[in-house]
């Protein structure tokens, strides 16, 4: 049976993730270890005690959501879950994930890159005062011109009628209170700044100093890019697209559509905390089988 991985995003950490993966298994401990060790910090002490207010953070909970994501895998391809694996997308911080499971850099490598993306988006929300909010209801284009009104982009086109927007906080509070009529819902998030719009231009510029002397592999599976929502394979396209990926907007419908219809696929594992990819599948095509992954029971079981 042919697979498709999903990794999850920024927003999808609980306290706990991670913590029966490490009691259950040698492989994933390892892997929590190491990354302890390269970060120079507990993340397994925050991911599995808390408190929430220190996981919620970008510098942290990128780091989280990547270690948790590739144990996942790891532990999947160890009960021969993955002997048909074709093809990996992320929400986000998850596509770090994809392209570490598709072989384009090592586990360490990986983490070396979410964390210092991490970092990065830190400085940037705390030198600008942005927001996001939730749109429901609404097409692309009619969000598109919602935006272009109040001079603030599109962040995510998660899923049809689910689209999020992004912005400096007053510009984003002055659409919302202005989407009566217009949206079924328009809700603000609890964020902490306005990620995936110009407010994160200071990130991505640094970000694409700091990526260039990593090296990057060909992946060994096709893997798709939000930037495009398409297919990407040469290395120097990826890091590119990653650059990108920190202003532009997340493609995620794009990117599970090609995905499935391109490789043939109906079946898919989304390897982290919560059904959020799950929920936009079914959004997206009710024919897609999305299995929730995050504790070790639903991995053996």
């Amino acid at each position: 049976m042919a697979i498709g991985l999903l990794f999850s995003g920024q927003g999808a950490q609980q306290i706990g993730m991670g913590r029966s993966l490490c009691e259950h298994s040698k492989t994933a401990e390892a892997l929590y270890d190491q990354a302890n060790e390269v970060l120079g910090w507990d993340l397994k002490k925050i991911c599995f005690e808390g408190p929430d207010e220190a996981l919620t953070e970008t510098k942290v909970c990128q780091p989280a959501l990547y270690v948790q994501g590739y144990a996942i895998f790891a532990l999947l391809q160890e009960q021969r879950k993955l002997e048909e694996f074709k093809a990996a997308c992320g929400l986000s911080l998850g596509e770090l994930t994809a392209l570490a499971a598709a072989g384009v850099y090592d586990f360490s490598t990986g983490l070396k890159l979410v964390a210092e993306r991490g970092r990065l988006m830190q400085l940037a929300c705390d030198a600008t005062k942005g927001t996001m909010a939730a749109v429901i209801g609404g097409s692309a284009e009619d969000v598109r011109a919602f935006c272009e009104e109040f001079d603030i982009e599109i962040a995510n086109l998660n899923c049809p009628g689910q689209i999020v927007i992004s912005g400096e906080h007053d510009k984003v509070m002055e659409a919302v209170a202005a989407s009566k009529g217009r949206f079924k819902l328009c809700k603000p998030l609890n964020v902490a700044g306005a990620y995936h719009s110009r407010l994160m231009v200071s990130a991505r510029d640094a970000f694409a100093q700091f990526i260039e002397d990593f090296e990057f592999k060909a992946p060994t599976v096709e893997v798709y890019t939000n930037v495009t929502g398409g297919r990407v394979s040469e290395p120097d396209t990826i890091k590119d697209c990653l650059v990108k990926q920190i202003v532009s907007s997340v493609r995620f419908e794009d990117c599970l559509r090609n995905m499935a219809s391109e490789n043939e696929l109906s079946d898919f594992y989304e390897c982290g905390p919560g059904k959020v990819l799950a929920g936009f599948a079914k959004r997206i095509d009710k024919t897609l089988n999305v299995s929730q992954v995050a504790e070790y029971a639903e991995i053996t079981g």
